[in-house]
């Protein structure tokens, strides 16, 4: 597998990371802080250099403190008014340094917290500038400085991290679910005793905890800075976790030759539908055969043969025995891969039909909806799923399959844990769309918006990734260019939309631009 570029790297391995490069580059400390403070500043500049705001600068002791420090510097010379606000009796060799640089800054005035009293007064025009902690923190904030990221996240009106939210942790957030508050303006819950930035700026890749639900109020919008991190370290370093980079997805969708015919792209069956549901069996034909397959056959019951033959003119109809839901399963040995679960609901009969699948096939198969709901109620079944096969469950259903879990982290292991159990690829749906390999590797998707959250585009996804299986895409490229793709076409679909508007069909109206996007090295 080609896809393994785009690493996610752990707190300690980004440590080791800035060592390594200190040591073999070779740099000085203070010279790599200064480098990875111009790129914070110009991050910060781009954003907000038209503000008339005044910047105040929250310093602690370490090597985050000491990046702060540099970016006041370079934000006074960028013409702003700088407060900073010293919160460590300590600092850092490097960290030292720079706050003797400040000396000549007139724009610049140095105070020092010892006490509530000496916390900032926050104007709302102010823009707070996080540099206490940063990731290397190992236990939860308490005491003054518990006091002061609360007494921040009160009175902030704007608030940029530097690396990551002080109180936050970069991979496992579990014991701050107990500082849980919510918003009583936006009914966004937050870490009480994390910063709550808007902004966050990270340096070379983000963490992992950055990937996660519960972590979003507190992160904000997060942008990642390269610093220049040796790159012999990071090619080197082991990970099983990984971002779904463009140019890996681009490097690894088949090219066609002239002479190949529709036989050369596979047949695939989808089992879809039921009555009153049909509409999910239309979107993921329709995905199915704008992802390039070469055949499919669309097996529903009675009620939907018109519909379907009628919507979707290019897919060949299997018409079960039923009228109204899915009874039975067609041969299978003319197909490629199997697709299961749009719109089929949940009666005893059609689960009768899952097990008969699960038992006939040797496919990998794609499980999507219902075709989930009705696994989950037979958990003895689950070692009959076939090698390679794909789940795509949201976070509610994967519960349903796995048992619930305390938080998203834990949810995260689990994931892992189920892929690796029963030799299956389990892609969990939501933001950054995390797909969990047999071997422990997660590939966390980059595309997508807020827009798909919406009926219908799981549907659309099950027929994208049907798609690729049948094409002859191993079981984990089908996956993960499968959900690069349809958060693609997405990405493409709210440029001519919002993210309010935008349906499921509309993915599928964009899958060509996304393709040819995808060949042509655009946007």
């Amino acid at each position: 597998m080609l896809i393994k570029h785009m690493k996610i790297l752990l707190s300690h391995q980004i440590r080791e990371a800035d060592a390594y490069t200190i040591a073999n580059e070779p740099i000085l400390d203070i010279n790599l802080m200064e480098r990875a403070s111009r790129a914070i500043t110009d991050c910060i500049l781009r954003k907000y250099q038209n503000t008339n705001s005044n910047f105040v600068v929250i310093i602690g002791q370490g090597n985050n403190g000491g990046d702060g420090l540099a970016v006041a510097r370079m934000l006074a010379d960028a013409g702003f008014h700088i407060d900073v606000y010293l919160a460590a009796k300590h600092l850092s060799v490097s960290a030292k340094t720079n706050l003797n640089r400040l000396d000549n800054c007139d724009t610049v005035t140095i105070k020092t917290i010892c006490d509530k009293i000496s916390f900032p007064e926050l104007k709302s025009s102010d823009i707070v500038i996080d540099a206490l902690f940063g990731s290397g923190i190992n236990g939860e904030v308490s005491g003054l400085y518990l006091d002061l990221i609360q007494y921040i996240n009160v009175y902030s009106h704007t608030t940029i991290a530097i690396d990551i939210p002080s109180g936050l942790f970069p991979e496992n957030n579990s014991t701050l679910y107990s500082s849980l508050e919510t918003d009583f303006q936006t009914g966004t819950k937050y870490f009480r005793n994390a910063i709550r930035a808007d902004f966050t700026i990270t340096l070379e890749m983000p963490f992992l905890s950055f990937l996660f639900p519960e972590t979003e109020a507190n992160v904000g919008h997060f942008e990642v800075v390269q610093i220049g991190l040796h790159s012999t370290f990071i090619e080197n370093a082991n990970s099983e976790l990984y971002l779904i980079n463009k140019e890996d997805v681009m490097q690894n969708i088949a090219k066609r030759n002239k002479f190949s015919h529709k036989g050369t792209f596979g047949h695939g069956l989808l089992i879809a539908g039921s009555y009153g549901k049909m509409g999910a069996a239309v979107l993921a034909s329709k995905a199915c055969l704008r992802t390039g397959i070469g055949l499919l056959t669309t097996h529903i019951p009675k009620a939907g043969y018109e519909i379907i033959q009628s919507t979707v003119i290019e897919a060949m109809a299997s018409v079960d025995g039923n009228d109204k839901i899915i009874s039975e399963i067609p041969n299978l040995t003319t197909f490629d891969a199997v697709g299961i679960g749009s719109g089929i609901g949940k009666s005893d009969v059609t689960k009768k039909a899952l097990i008969e699948l699960l038992e006939k096939t040797v496919q990998p198969i794609v499980f999507d909806a219902d075709a989930l709901n009705l696994l989950s109620e037979m958990p003895e079944k689950y070692d009959k799923l076939p090698d390679k096969s794909i789940l795509t469950p949201h976070p509610k259903e994967f519960e349903r399959l796995n048992g619930s879990t305390s938080n998203h982290y834990e949810r995260f292991l689990a994931q892992k844990e189920f892929a690796r159990k029963y030799n299956s690829i389990v892609i969990i749906k939501g933001a950054h769309t995390a797909v969990a390999l047999p071997n422990g590797y997660v590939f966390f998707n980059t595309t997508g918006n807020p827009g798909i959250a919406t009926a219908g585009s799981g549907d659309v996804l099950t027929g994208i990734i049907l798609s690729f299986l049948a094409q002859g895409y191993s079981s984990e490229m089908a996956a993960i260019i499968g959900v690069y793709v349809h958060g693609l076409a997405a990405d493409i679909a709210l440029e001519k939309s919002s993210v309010e508007a935008l349906i499921a069909s509309d993915v599928i109206d964009n899958l060509g631009v996304a393709f040819r996007t995808l060949k042509t090295h655009e946007r």
